[in-house]
């Protein structure tokens, strides 16, 4: 979560208008594995080593989660806020709103993600904007038809929970926009793993993705990390949230 914006940031920052901008990125990174000697992964694979293999955009591993972490914040596009009517909690309220599936350029959500003025930018000053490789992977969802992609790569498994392959990636997708930075919400930050495992350690982290009663509910606003993940997490907090 992040600290509620004064009225007037969210009047000029948070508001949701049409306007022209320059686009950037145009180039996405594919959603990307690594196929086995299997041979049953897309396009077939006779063996011999690996082949890396363009999965497509899947909306609930590649798009909510950005979504999710730098516009659903509070005194925005939360589910209680609503700034301007534009909600950015699931995919339903992603789409019901002036948005142009197959055309990034006349979707809204993506002309403010890319324009230059810093009055109209989303997200908003002083929170970082996204990416260009996250600008990139909503263009290319959004012209590819904007679909409600889910389930998607491989099965998770939870053996493996270390911080660096497992848990920061996780931290990363979900929780890094609210938490990271300047303007952490809560002074919490997990961008690093000194933030993450002092978190941990504090007892907040389980208790918010479990979302369990006394406890701010993370992501902010949207459903709960899936139950692979939660395990991972609770298997590195109980294994002493190592750095490894």
């Amino acid at each position: 979560m992040r600290v509620l914006m004064k009225p007037m940031v969210i009047l000029f920052a948070c508001t949701l208008t049409m306007a022209a901008c320059s686009h950037k990125g145009n180039t996405p990174a594919p959603a990307t594995t690594s196929a086995g000697n299997n041979g049953n992964n897309n396009g077939g694979n006779n063996g011999g080593g690996n082949t890396t293999v363009d999965t497509g955009i899947c909306f609930t591993r590649d798009i909510l989660p950005i979504f999710v972490s730098n516009c659903a914040i509070p005194g925005c596009h939360d589910a209680v806020t609503r700034s301007e009517g534009f909600q950015f909690t699931d995919y339903n309220s992603i789409v019901a709103k002036e948005f142009v599936a197959g055309n990034a350029d006349a979707t809204e959500l993506y002309q403010k993600i890319t324009e230059d003025n810093s009055d109209k930018i989303m997200p908003p000053p002083p929170n970082s904007p996204l990416t260009p490789a996250q600008i990139a992977l909503i263009r290319r969802w959004i012209n590819e038809g904007a679909k409600n992609t889910t389930n998607c790569g491989s099965p998770c498994d939870t053996n493996k929970f270390t911080y660096a392959a497992d848990i920061q990636p996780i931290f990363d997708k979900y929780c890094k926009g609210c938490h990271s930075g300047a303007s952490a919400q809560k002074g919490i930050m997990l961008d690093t793993y000194a933030g993450a495992s002092a978190t941990a350690n504090g007892g907040r982290l389980l208790g918010a993705i479990r979302h369990e009663a006394g406890f701010v509910a993370m992501p902010y606003g949207s459903n709960k990390l899936t139950d692979c993940d939660i395990r991972k997490i609770e298997k590195w907090v109980s294994a002493g949230a190592q750095n490894n």
